[in-house]
């Protein structure tokens, strides 16, 4: 009789390091879980950060902020009509 005991026991013992296993798997699976989450939220405010970034950076290439700039601070001016030459490229035909 003392054998089934000891099956039952060595059944049990299987059984609680299975539990043991799943158990530690849910586990790590929970905690991976949670820091996809924090990293998706970093990249989702980072993906905002550069999307802020470049509208500046359009915005400062814009001709409305470097025309005024560049006429106060190095004192260009836009030249007219009859000042510009038109220089055609090798290989080009005149128009």
């Amino acid at each position: 009789m003392a054998k089934g005991r000891h099956w039952a026991a060595l059944w049990l013992c299987a059984f609680l390091a299975a539990a043991s296993v799943v158990i530690a798997r849910q586990t790590a699976a929970i905690r991976a879980a949670r820091e996809l989450a924090g990293l998706r939220a970093v990249h989702a405010t980072l993906d905002g950060h550069r999307a802020e970034l470049e509208r500046r950076i359009r915005e400062a290439e814009s001709r409305a902020v470097l025309l005024p700039r560049a006429q106060q601070h190095l004192r260009l001016r836009l030249p007219g009509d009859s000042e510009l030459i038109l220089i055609p490229a090798p290989g080009s035909e005149p128009r």
